[in-house]
């Protein structure tokens, strides 16, 4: 059983969203769930509606198993203090760098050292362990960068661990990408059932897997046709766009006490804005269920979470989090 969960996705498929209500999901009764995010977004304060977070882990929900969420937002300056005392005993050096501004200046060199740290972070969080040796976290929940970089992101500590050789950078390194390569980790891409997310997804798919590293899950975002009972299959509203069909429309519209259906009237007004709502929706089913049968080709389990017509608030990211929970949470 996985215990680091790595989401990532295309910019714009809701990855933020996707990695709150799998924290969510995993936060089974008696459980703990750690969120972490390192791109300093904090979108995870504004899905939960809290204030900012800080450098340090703090519990922001309760699941709906009646587990805890806890979260905590990365600073990559904080993350090097961290670093420097747990491997260098250099505690009181942070003072002595944020003085000189060394840490600006070094991950500005040497990006590659901004996510050696989270990294890094993340990994420590999933091996950490209580007095009593429990695991302080029963999953680690990481929103992740974007598809197109989380390879380069995840596979920093191979490239660290070539070049320092000996000592304890090098072992931090393999330390780190142990995990990371394990089957205690599993990298989750998360999609939409459009053409250029679900390319980018195979694409993912293939970098992760040339480099070793463990995939997961797809996690399909914003589905339109959980909603597409509302219309019979073989609705067409082509068939009523003139004609007597228009005309049925319309007095169908009066029946249910949504006006007149003379010409011109409020409910042979509504026939037009509403089929063209109609064909929209249908033309949507149709894209979705040609993507559907893409990312069923992945060969891998899959997951979906419909689209809230209401958009994302915390009421909505709990129902995420059951609809999750009623899929079958991926571990």
């Amino acid at each position: 059983m996985s215990r680091l969960h790595v989401v990532t996705g295309k910019g714009g498929t809701g990855k933020t969203t996707v990695a709150a209500a799998f924290a969510l999901a995993l936060a089974e009764e008696g459980r703990r769930t750690l969120l972490v995010e390192v791109e300093g977004r904090q979108g995870i304060a504004q899905l939960f509606e809290t204030e900012q977070l800080p450098y340090e882990e703090r519990r922001i929900a309760v699941g709906p198993g009646g587990g805890e969420v806890y979260a905590l937002a990365m600073d990559p300056e904080q993350a090097l203090y961290d670093y420097l005392q747990m491997f260098y005993k250099l505690g009181s050096a942070g003072r002595v760098l944020r003085r000189v501004g060394a840490v600006d200046f070094a991950t500005t060199i040497a990006p590659g050292l901004r996510d050696v740290l989270l990294t890094g972070k993340a990994c420590e969080a999933v091996r950490r362990r209580t007095r009593s040796g429990e695991f302080r976290y029963d999953a680690v929940i990481m929103d992740a960068p974007p598809t197109g970089r989380i390879t380069r992101f995840l596979g920093v500590n191979d490239e660290v661990a070539g070049l320092a050789r000996v000592g304890p950078v090098h072992n931090q390194a393999q330390a780190v990408m142990r995990v990371i390569k394990s089957p205690e980790t599993a990298v989750h891409l998360v999609t939409l059932l459009e053409e250029m997310p679900v390319q980018e997804t195979a694409d993912g798919i293939g970098e992760l897997r040339r480099a070793g590293l463990p995939v997961g899950s797809v996690l399909v975002n914003m589905v339109s046709t959980a909603r597409s009972g509302l219309l019979p299959p073989d609705f067409d509203p082509a068939r009523y766009t003139a004609g007597a069909g228009r005309t049925a429309l319309a007095k169908a519209f009066a029946t249910a006490g949504l006006g007149g259906a003379r010409r011109g009237g409020k409910a042979d007004r509504l026939v037009e804005p509403l089929l063209r709502e109609a064909l929209e929706h249908t033309a949507r089913v149709a894209t979705e269920a040609e993507r559907r049968a893409e990312v069923a080709d992945f060969g891998l389990d899959t997951k979906e979470f419909e689209m809230l017509t209401e958009g994302v608030d915390l009421a909505g990211l709990y129902t995420l989090a059951e609809r999750l929970r009623e899929q079958g949470v991926p571990r």
